[in-house]
């Protein structure tokens, strides 16, 4: 009987000790960013034998890919195992994203509350916990880890939590020197090192970034975060160097690539990748993946963000406006680029077979759509110029006018004039020619204080008041008009006859249309005009029949 005790003993240390090793593979799983196999390790202890920690860590996982009913499944079966305490914390951070933030620190004192002062992981979760709600409260996890340095002070991964706290909170010279103590007290904390290249990153150094990520893969090639953190630094320098564009894009996507091959094909993994294939617009590649995700799950919402996405950049309109229809409908977490698109994609649609009907209905809700988002997120403006000059190239007028309608709502935008420019001459073409029945004042209007941006951010650019002269002419706003042409030549007259001549055409219009201004009330100045045309371009048919009515 005492020999199967002492066997029984034995089998139950064992199996302690096999538990143990496991959630350290799930831990190191976890920080590898391989979740699906920190997910499967973490299953099978608590199939073995109930077990807190690793109901915790499972929990955990699952607010990391925003499954929150299977996080809060998970702690709630695990407070009732061994050491199940700790679920606490995860359930805190539900409360926080909830914007419960008292109810979440009753619930992290349950956990701190009968610690021995040499237990310091409970605290760094909790620190992560204020760091990863919906609402990260940096300085709340700062005061955190500051009470569990004190107990331990040399704790590396305390340190590698403090230079996320500092970091979160923009400090760089406090998180950089909390990831280096983190790093010099453990040397296999590789996450340590490679978020000093993320610090580089952050402050634009990106060769800098890019050398430092190239001393952890010397290390660990098979350190699969510092891929991703490879393929966001070149995204982001390939943005912020076009002439870097290109090259650096292929070795963004690549170095992402590369990421997937050493972490997991999950659907969650799936998605963060079809965002970046967003950022990085390679709208081919995020069709395979979407309907590669529509394999794993046919029922998954964003799926059908990916596809109308790749659908509208790709050519598919229909099916664009279908997949965002639809997924707009089941009103999941929609964001700005939801309605964009799907602004585009109708917009598109409106323009008839010919490539010059257009349906005004279609157009509106279009219009509608993008200018909901634009109400969301403002710097998505950028992107309508280049579309409002592709449809302005192609004389859909209606259509360019509408984008850039758009665009100028946002006087941030970093196409601001521009817009403004190609606004109001969008509208002056569409109304150029009409009658008094048909001409559409209202928008001749919103066009005219369109030029008034431009000239007062740039009351040089002559163009601008050449524009706005045409505009006050259908407006039938003659005064305004007459004063703006004259606006127009005290710029473009000091400037010499080189540009006299490369802008006689204009030029002539202003003398032109003052002096038919003119013409009924004075015509001594109307004569004067005409004769200002008529020395510049001598054959000039209208100011040689104004002279003659005029004698």
């Amino acid at each position: 009987m005492s020999k199967f005790k002492i066997f029984s003993i034995a089998l139950l240390a064992s199996a302690a000790v096999s538990q143990a090793q496991d959630l350290d593979q799930a831990r190191k799983a976890i920080d590898a960013e391989q979740y699906e196999k920190a997910k499967s390790l973490l299953k099978s202890i608590i199939q073995a034998k109930s077990n807190g920690r690793a109901s915790f860590l499972l929990g955990n996982i699952y607010l990391t890919q925003n499954i929150e009913d299977s996080a809060r499944i998970s702690f709630d079966r695990g407070l009732s195992s061994e050491e199940g305490k700790i679920n606490n914390i995860g359930l805190g951070q539900l409360e926080l994203n909830a914007g419960n933030a008292a109810a979440a620190k009753s619930k992290f004192d349950v956990v701190t509350k009968d610690l021995k002062k040499k237990d310091v992981e409970e605290y760094i979760y909790i620190a992560k916990a204020y760091m990863n709600s919906d609402k990260p409260d940096y300085k709340s996890a700062i005061a955190v880890l500051e009470k569990a340095k004190v107990a331990n002070p040399t704790n590396a991964y305390i340190q590698l939590a403090l230079g996320d706290a500092y970091y979160g909170e923009k400090n760089q010279n406090e998180a950089y020197a909390a990831y280096r103590n983190a790093y010099q007290s453990d040397s296999s904390l590789i996450r340590a090192k490679m978020q000093l290249g993320v610090l580089l990153k952050g402050a634009k150094a990106y060769g800098e970034a890019i050398k430092a990520y190239d001393e952890v893969i010397a290390i660990n090639k098979s350190y699969g975060p510092v891929y991703r953190e490879l393929a966001e630094t070149y995204y982001l320098w390939a943005n912020n160097k076009p002439s870097t564009y290109t090259e650096n894009i292929k070795k963004a996507l690549d170095s992402y690539n590369e990421y997937m091959k050493l972490t997991d094909y999950s659907l969650t993994s799936r998605m963060r990748h079809a965002d970046f294939l967003i950022l990085a617009r390679d709208y081919v590649a995020l069709e395979a993946e979407a309907n590669e995700m529509k394999k794993l799950d046919k029922v998954n919402p964003r799926i059908l963000r990916y596809l109308g996405y790749s659908a509208y950049e790709n050519g598919n309109t229909e099916a664009a406006i279908t997949a965002l229809n639809e997924f707009i409908a089941k009103g999941t977490k929609v964001i700005p680029g939801d309605y964009y698109y799907l602004g585009l994609a109708l917009v598109k649609k409106s323009i008839g077979a010919d490539g010059k009907t257009v349906d005004a209905t279609m157009l509106k809700n279009g219009a509608a759509e993008i200018q909901k988002a634009l109400n969301m997120e403002p710097v998505l403006a950028n992107g309508l110029n280049e579309i409002g000059k592709k449809y302005f190239g192609q004389k859909v007028y209606d259509v360019s006018s509408a984008i850039f309608e758009a665009a100028i709502s946002n006087p941030t935008s970093k196409n601001y004039l521009e817009d403004n420019v190609y606004y109001g001459l969008s509208v002056f073409t569409i109304n150029r020619g009409k009658d008094a029945k048909t001409i559409d004042l209202v928008s001749l209007d919103k066009a005219d204080k369109a030029m008034d941006n431009v000239i007062t951010a740039s009351p040089t650019y002559q163009e601008a008041y050449l524009y706005k002269a045409r505009i006050n002419s259908s407006l039938d706003k003659d005064d305004v008009m007459a004063a703006t042409y004259q606006k127009y030549l005290d710029i473009v007259l000091p400037k010499g006859d080189e540009e006299i001549a490369k802008n006689k055409a204009k030029v002539t219009e202003s003398y032109n249309s003052i002096g038919a201004h003119y013409a009924n009330t004075d015509k001594v100045k109307a004569k004067e005009f005409f004769s200002k045309t008529l020395a510049l371009d001598p054959t000039n048919n209208y100011a040689l029949e104004s002279m003659k009515l005029l004698k």
